[in-house]
């Protein structure tokens, strides 16, 4: 047999890598990881959430030049002797439909956008004809009937998860047997969460704050950008830059990105919540929500929603404004709702809502 190779010396903390943000909130930012970053991702989320097996064959719909998909399809299959599948070019939802049925992949890791794509093609008739133990959602947090409608069709949960390029993968998720859809679910064994106010105070229990995190997968900071590494790293922790709601029972509800977030008549919307009620609806396969101005300069809710394929556009309009004011209040329903062919989004599939806002 072969020699193995001379490894090259270097030490847990020297950096290994950088990787790219994906740019969901502007230009995407070159961040730093050290060697010991891969094998935490492993030890804590690969380990404790993820639960890959020697004999799995993991499938992960995000390319591994993204955090995500490099713990999915990388980290935690090599870890422990897995087999991965990677496949070249756009992930489709017909298309991924076919890989789980020919490739027979055990654990699948999609994206929010992907699975509601999806639910929608099964829905319509195609066959789930899939060898899935397990799936894994990460980018943006997975609205509630689409996982309860993914769960419906192929006896397989999906644990709804947040990561970032920052920490290198997830930090906060469901986990299996304890799955509530509509919850990002809870702290995941090795990290720690605080939510703070504009203060800098932890908020209560019932309370929007933004979400710090500390581990030992952190980035150090970002390539050439000085500023903005001192505005996100903070000692052991990192901003998130994601609002927050932490449950009694010690879920976490996400609320939006700290950007995203307006106030309707004094009072603070979560565009998620807004985007959670219309995706109940039966003809929408994705939404999108932003703040607007009316004609008194007031910000208002403005949705832009992606019908499903075949669904009658003929009164969405009242009928999604309908379903939101009876499900989460008066004030929270969508004053304008168009309809458009797709969504702005990211290579990762999450929305680029600033370019809808530049665009209200």
């Amino acid at each position: 047999g072969h020699e193995p190779a001379e490894t090259a010396d270097v030490s847990p903390d020297d950096v290994a890598f950088w990787l790219y943000s994906s740019g969901s909130t502007g230009q995407p930012k070159g961040v730093t990881h050290v060697h010991r970053s891969l094998a935490a991702t492993a030890d804590t989320y690969g380990t404790n959430v993820f639960g890959v097996q020697e004999d799995d064959l993991v499938y992960s719909a995000a390319k591994i030049f993204f955090a995500y998909g490099l713990g999915n399809a990388m980290t935690f299959p090599m870890s422990v002797g897995a087999t991965t599948l990677l496949f070249a070019g756009r992930p489709t939802p017909d298309g991924v439909i076919d890989i789980l049925a020919s490739q027979r992949p055990t654990l699948f890791c999609g994206v929010p956008t992907l699975f509601s794509a999806m639910l929608a093609q099964l829905e319509g008739g195609a066959k789930a004809d899939f060898a899935l133990r397990l799936c894994i959602s990460a980018g943006e947090a997975l609205p509630e009937a689409t996982g309860i409608g993914w769960h419906a069709k192929t006896g397989v949960d999906i644990l709804d998860g947040v990561g970032s390029t920052e920490m290198l993968h997830i930090f906060l998720s469901n986990c299996e047997g304890d799955v509530v859809y509509g919850t990002s679910g809870v702290a995941v064994p090795g990290y720690d969460l605080r939510l703070v106010g504009e203060d800098g105070n932890e908020v209560d229990v019932g309370e929007i704050g933004e979400l710090l995190v500390a581990g030992e997968s952190a980035s150090d900071g970002y390539w050439n950008q000085r500023d903005k590494s001192r505005a996100t790293f903070e000692g052991v922790w990192t901003r998130t830059g994601d609002k927050y709601e932490r449950r009694a029972d010690g879920r976490y509800i996400y609320c939006g990105r700290t950007d995203d977030l307006f106030k309707v008549s004094g009072i603070w919307v979560s565009p998620f919540e807004v985007e959670q009620s219309i995706t109940a609806h039966p003809s929408v396969v994705e939404a999108a929500v932003v703040a607007a101005a009316d004609d008194a300069g007031l910000l208002k809710p403005k949705a832009f929603v992606v019908l499903k394929d075949g669904a009658d556009s003929q009164d969405i309009d009242s009928s999604i404004k309908s379903l939101v004011q009876d499900d989460i209040g008066k004030w929270k329903y969508p004053r304008w709702v168009e309809v458009v062919d797709d969504l702005p989004k990211t290579a990762t599939g999450k929305i680029q809502r600033f370019k809808l806002r530049d665009g209200a």
